[in-house]
Order: C-alpha cells, then structure tokens, then sequence
C-alpha cells in the first residue's frame, strides 16, 4: 500500500467528531446562511446546530455547548465571532471550523477555506483535515486577525462604520493625518530601539501580513509564532523613517488614557497598558479535504519582512 505523503503546511486526516457543534449568525454577510439554508445543511452532516438571535450571548451559548460534551465548535459568520468561538475551542484543545459566512471572511483566507464554497465548508465536520495554528492576545483577549489602533481603532467606534467603512476610515485618516491632527496618545519602541509615540496606525496581526508580494493582504503563513507589527507615524514627528514593520514574540504600548481599539473588526476599548503576545499552535482548525488548505501569498518566494514607506518630500 502506498503511503501519503505528508502535506507540507501540516494538513492531516481525522475521524469526524462525534458531537459538533455549529455557532450561526443569519445576519452576517447581509444574511449568507438564511440565503443558503446553512443550517439545514449543516444538520444534514449530524451537526448540531445554534442560531443566533438578536441579545444572545454568544460566549454563554459556547460554553453552554462545551459543558454538553461539544468536541468540536464551528462558527458561520463574521471574524469577530470566530474569535470567540475559536477562542473557546483553543481553551478547551478541541478543533475549531471556519464558516465563510461573514462579509471579508479575513481568516478563511488566510486559512485556505474556499470563501466562495460556504455550503463546501461544512465539509470540515464530516470530511475534514486538521493542522494547529497560532492565536494572538491583547491583555488575554484572543484574537485570529489583527487588532488594529489609531486611524482604524478610532473609525470603528464611530456609528458611521457598519454603513460605510471605507468612507469613515477615510475620513477619519483626513482628521488625524494632518500637521496639526490629533492621533492616538500611545508609546511603544521597536525593534531598533527607535521611540514611536503618538503613532498615526498601529497593526499588530497574529503572524505577519504579506506587504510586498501581490496578492497583498493576506498571511503567508498561521503558525509562524510571531506578531506582525505595523507602526505608521503622523508627518508632523517629523521621523527619517515614516514607518516601520517588524515581528515579536510580545509588543507592549502604553497610553495616556483607554484606547480605542478594531480586534477582528469589533470596536473594543481597551486599558493604557497594552501587551500583546503570540500563542503558537494554540488552535486545533479543521477544514474540508476538498480546500485549498493555502492563503494566496503562501505560494510565493519567502518575502522580506520589511515595509517600503515614500519618504516624505524635501522642501
């Protein structure tokens, strides 16, 4: 009998779960799984399925269906509810499924997960690979993405954002982006020592963002081990460097007052002390055989992590 060959992103076969259990949103990507009947569907593969109404608390129903005996948890719907749910099944060391069903469905991506095959998806419970990625946190605050302050973390708490995103967000970089606009009051040091404070856009993502390879946006890898980390100065500190991108294990911040704050695209207020770190290999995913299992920078050459800013113009 011929043997497998081993994938090399880690992928491997499992037995399906006994007991699954699947989280679902009918109002995420303006209502993608009423729209395809998800949780019928996904009934049809022996899941147990949680639809979600308007008030649930959504880490109660988790926990609820951990204390049942769930030996796995799914979640169908935007990246700031896989993190609760992904967050839950790291806790607990049992495999977390990714549902596409969410408006950008970042973390699929990243993942290999089909964005355009969510019925496909549900694949994971039944027929299903497994590998272990990394998580980030922010003061014990798990999150798949990023977490996002400055210009981002101050556009996703105004009410304008839900509607119009990419307007807010521009709006709010023509307030702050300015010589006399105010940005956020953080301080943090990089890799080099260099002090950065009052920086205009800090990123701090669970692994590094692909920032000079095309398809730009995505993470050539999940289990890395390291943050990534973006710091964008205002022109007015007038820095040599205008910005600066590097990895870490750990990155703290610190701030004058509560930080205003995008974790995987949720608003979120958050202390004037900050510590992020990563949790390599904290999370146990599961995908269908069937996906790619690959985001679309991870075909590519190994990148420089390095960001290419234009210095600003000498006058």
């Amino acid at each position: 009998m011929m043997q497998q060959k081993p994938d090399p992103f880690g992928w491997r076969p499992v037995e399906p779960p006994q007991h699954p259990v699947l989280f679902v949103n009918p109002r995420s990507g303006e209502g993608t799984a009423v729209r395809l009947d998800l949780a019928e569907r996904a009934r049809g593969h022996g899941v147990d399925v949680v639809v979600l109404d308007r008030g649930d608390s959504l880490e109660a129903l988790v926990a609820a269906a951990v204390q049942s005996g769930a030996d796995a948890l799914g979640m169908a719907g935007g990246d700031g509810s896989l993190a609760v749910v992904a967050g839950a099944a790291a806790r607990h060391n049992i495999p977390f499924v990714c549902v596409p069903a969410g408006t950008r469905n970042h973390f699929a991506l990243d993942l290999g997960v089909d964005r355009h095959d969510v019925l496909g998806a549900i694949g994971a419970f039944s027929d299903g690979v497994e590998r272990r990625v990394d998580m980030a946190d922010v003061n014990g605050r798990l999150f798949l993405n990023n977490a996002s302050l400055g210009i981002y973390g101050d556009a996703v708490h105004r009410t304008a954002y839900r509607d119009a995103k990419a307007r807010t967000l521009v709006e709010t970089a023509e307030k702050v982006l300015t010589p006399h606009g105010q940005t956020t009051a953080l301080r943090l040091v990089d890799d080099l020592g260099q002090e950065h404070d009052h920086p205009a856009v800090v990123l701090v993502s669970n692994n590094p963002y692909s920032l000079n390879r095309v398809p730009p946006g995505s993470r050539p890898e999940l289990d890395g081990g390291q943050l990534g980390i973006i710091v964008l100065d205002s022109p007015d500190r007038g820095l040599h460097q205008p910005g600066r991108a590097w990895t870490a294990s750990r990155l703290d911040l610190v701030a004058v007052g509560p930080v205003h704050a995008g974790i995987d695209g949720e608003a979120v207020d958050l202390p004037p002390r900050l510590r992020f770190t990563i949790r390599p290999g904290a999370l146990r995913v599961r995908i269908s055989s069937r996906h790619p299992g690959i985001s679309p920078s991870a075909a590519l050459q190994p990148m420089t992590w390095h960001l290419h800013l234009p210095m600003p113009r000498q006058r």
